[in-house]
């Protein structure tokens, strides 16, 4: 089976074969400094402030802040998100050495239990609609990060995204993707186009949005400013917060003042990243309630016991179905194990530990694929001693410090809610809890019950937001992605292509990808143009038991690599790239 035309013109990630085969096309930029992000704008947003002397956090910051204006369907100020730093002495605002890991992940409010959700009967309470959201905490840690690890004034890194809301953004094929299917959702049901008017007329153009068109948002620059004068305080009271008290309550939520005080007081925590060495570079990553730093580490590590990463460009097929393997152990541990730790025990440090590791990658078979129960666990794994819709920005500087930013709303508009009269729309993540104990997630993801909402708890991310070392603490390589469950493979699979295969940043985030989250039992692959070669993998994987299906190329990877300091050069130099997947374009100082 599957080997008709059709799933010929499959193939899996990481093959090699899909023209890009130089480690740097002729004619692809070096950088002494660069920003990418998945819009021209906020990657431009990001390289005004590398230029007016400030740091990779500034940069990330100011790009993050740009695309809660130009990539609203993707993440915002009625969000949050995940960062990690690395910044050397002559990187960071005091001239002292950081790694660090910022948590701005939304909070479940007062207001919502574990039972809240089984009991409505809406079947898209998590999804639609006030109940939906949860408390916003994007502006809480980027401020965080800015003010105190950025080297400019907040007015400064703010004056992009103003810029933007009032000048505006072009519809690009990106957003008409998502913009189009959520006109067919609006259109089928016209009540939604009063429920959520914002949206309807403001974004979408009342269904008359084209590719091309310019959207301009004089609203959201409003509130930016008023972020820029007065900090956090300007968001978590005053007018802005009764805008979102009143929009949520107003959509059938119950977010209260008190829970956006509490976000403004204790909304952002800062921990180590977790650190692992694997594949000979030291990775620094997302602890949970990321789930994605834990599964990227595993992936890389158990594919660096079994010696698979020897098998690029030797046995692609035997490479492709190792690397399943490993996807399908994680996603099992992720559904098993992740949680909000402040809330729940997470096993970190033994799913980490070398002897579990070496377990795990002991149980893959070379011959054939599994079905789900052999990859679940019947016991959690013992603790070693510590060895610890989305957006995603890449970023390093001059000094050569990095910042890696994942944000977030997640689907595509989120909860569709707007906080008017500020034009910035709120996240539905909700629906990143366990909110029906048994059912899985719009992402088709199954979690514990130990991810049920709880006032004040965070819910389960694949964000992946990581910075590569190499042996003497330099950046190798800054990543990240969206996509849901996709993040976790699309960035794993890009971090390989640049680090094993030696891809620039363009090569590697163009290859195709496979993905596979244990549950539902499948492989998606993403199509590539030579079918002989294609048809050589898609039956090699059947052969093997693995049920496949055509992958439409749903993450998006923002990337930067190191490529050295060159001869007669005293800065290091590094490629970026924007996956070309969902657009945009890096932006940055030019190598002469």
């Amino acid at each position: 089976m599957y080997t008709n035309r059709l799933f010929a013109l499959l193939v899996v990630a990481l093959l090699g074969l899909t023209g890009c085969q130089s480690a740097r096309p002729d004619g692809a930029p070096l950088y002494t400094q660069v920003v990418a992000a998945d819009q021209p704008l906020a990657s431009q947003a990001g390289a005004r402030m590398l230029e007016q002397g400030g740091n990779a956090v500034d940069a990330a910051v100011a790009a993050a802040f740009t695309l809660s204006v130009v990539r609203p369907q993707s993440c915002g100020m009625g969000g949050g998100g995940f960062m990690v730093i690395h910044l050397p002495h002559a990187a960071s605002r005091d001239g002292t050495y950081v790694d660090t890991a910022i948590n701005a992940r939304e909070r479940c409010p007062g207001g919502v239990g574990s039972g809240t959700f089984e009991a409505s009967t809406d079947p898209t309470a998590s999804t639609i609609g006030g109940l939906a959201v949860a408390v916003p905490s994007s502006v809480a840690g980027l401020l965080h990060a800015q003010e105190r690890y950025g080297k400019l004034e907040r007015s400064a890194v703010l004056q992009p995204a103003i810029d933007a809301a009032r000048g505006g953004f072009i519809v690009d094929s990106a957003y008409m993707v998502v913009a189009a299917d959520t006109i067919e959702k609006f259109r089928a049901e016209p009540s939604l186009q009063t429920r959520f008017g914002f949206l309807w007329t403001t974004l979408l153009k009342s269904g008359g949005v084209r590719e091309g068109d310019r959207i301009t948002n004089p609203a959201q620059a409003v509130a930016l400013g008023e972020i820029a004068r007065s900090g956090r305080a300007a968001f978590y009271s005053g007018p802005i917060a009764d805008a979102i008290v009143r929009a949520t309550r107003d959509a059938g939520g119950v977010i209260t003042h008190q829970d956006l005080q509490r976000c403004m007081g204790s909304g952002v925590s800062e921990v180590p990243p977790l650190r692992s060495f694997a594949l000979g570079h030291t990775f620094l990553t997302m602890p949970p309630p990321s789930s994605g730093g834990v599964a990227l580490v595993q992936v890389v590590s158990m594919l660096g016991l079994r010696g698979a990463d020897r098998l690029i460009g030797v046995d692609e097929p035997a490479f492709a179905h190792e690397l399943t393997e490993c996807f399908k152990l994680a996603f099992a541990d992720r559904a098993a194990f992740m949680a909000d730790p402040a809330f729940s025990p997470v096993p970190v440090h033994g799913l980490l530990s070398k002897g579990d590791l070496a377990a795990r990658a002991g149980m893959i078979d070379p011959a054939r694929t599994h079905g789900p129960e052999r990859y679940a666990r019947s016991s959690v794994p013992a603790q070693s001693r510590p060895d610890h819709g989305t957006s995603h920005v890449s970023a390093v500087d001059r000094w050569g410090g990095a910042c890696a930013a994942t944000e977030t709303i997640n689907l595509s508009f989120g909860s569709w809610v707007c906080a008017e009269p500020y034009g910035f729309l709120l996240n539905n993540q909700m629906d990143d809890f366990t909110t029906r104990r048994g059912a899985s997630n719009a992402f088709g993801l199954t979690q514990s019950d130990a991810n049920a909402p709880e006032p004040g708890k965070r819910p389960l991310s694949s964000m992946t937001p990581t910075i590569v070392l190499d042996a003497y603490e330099r950046v190798e390589a800054v990543a990240g992605a969206s996509g849901g469950p996709r993040i976790i493979t699309a960035t794993a699979q890009a971090l390989i292509n640049a680090l094993v295969r030696g891809d620039d940043a363009g090569a590697a985030v163009s290859r195709a990808r496979l993905h596979h989250q244990w549950m539902p039992g499948t492989l998606w692959l993403e199509p590539l143009p030579d079918p002989v070669d294609a048809a050589r993998m898609t039956e090699s994987l059947a052969a093997k038991g693995h049920a496949i299906k055509p992958a439409k190329g749903e993450a998006a990877v923002q990337l930067i690599t190191r490529r050295g300091v060159q001869h007669g050069e005293s800065l290091a130099t590094y490629t970026a790239a924007s996956d070309p997947r969902k657009g945009g374009m890096p932006a940055g100082t030019r190598a002469e």
